[in-house]
């Protein structure tokens, strides 16, 4: 009957430990979901006053040249390939 109880106190304690572990985890999870939360918040104000401003054209512009590489037709653009 001892040993039973022994074995039941162990078992438990391996339990309370692996699940100290998992919350652990788990906080660290949520400490990094939380950020990105901050960070996308921040991101859809920054959008939504380019929205109210009304100057979307000029922000499609921008992403389309510095995000997207895109040019206007009678525009060259120089690479500096000396680098890699």
């Amino acid at each position: 009957m001892k040993l039973v109880a022994v074995a039941i106190v162990i078992g438990c304690g391996v339990l309370v430990i692996t699940t100290e572990q998992d919350c652990s985890k788990k906080r660290l999870e949520l400490e990094g979901i939380s950020e990105k939360i901050s960070e996308y918040e921040a991101e859809n104000a920054d959008l939504q006053r380019i929205l109210d401003s009304g100057d979307l054209s000029g922000y499609m512009e921008k992403i389309a040249v510095e995000e997207r590489g895109y040019a206007y037709p009678d525009e060259r653009r120089f690479y500096d390939t000396s680098r890699d």
